[in-house]
């Protein structure tokens, strides 16, 4: 028999999978110098940080088989039905704000809508 697994808890709220591949390809990308990884600027801007403390988990992942030219995939695992290429020259901040909020199955899952 298998021993029971082990539980440890997190303040995340939900996790942010770039694709580790396509950072390498672009050389980082993004940030001032355009030499930073996205998944590093991303952790900067959002300010959640590193870890299982952190609110938001920012996660660079191996290849998620996108492969978008000049560009990084990502997944925002909170709503993980759609992926997102960000282009070599995209706005991070704005990026940032658009991750920042919380998915529409959050919000739902908060509030459900009032019953007549």
């Amino acid at each position: 028999m298998a021993p029971p697994l082990k539980q440890v808890p997190s303040a995340w709220q939900g996790a942010i999978l770039v694709c580790g591949k396509c950072s390498k390809k672009l050389d980082g990308g993004f940030g001032k110098k355009r030499r930073t990884p996205l998944a590093k600027v991303l952790r900067r801007i959002l300010g959640v940080g590193k870890g299982r403390k952190a609110t938001l988990g920012v996660v660079e992942t191996r290849c998620l088989g996108l492969c978008p030219r000049d560009g990084v995939a990502m997944i925002d695992g909170r709503s993980p039905g759609t992926w997102l290429v960000v282009p070599k020259d995209a706005d991070v901040a704005e990026l940032a704000a658009r991750l920042h909020r919380p998915s529409p199955a959050h919000d739902a899952a908060k509030d459900p809508a009032p019953t007549a």
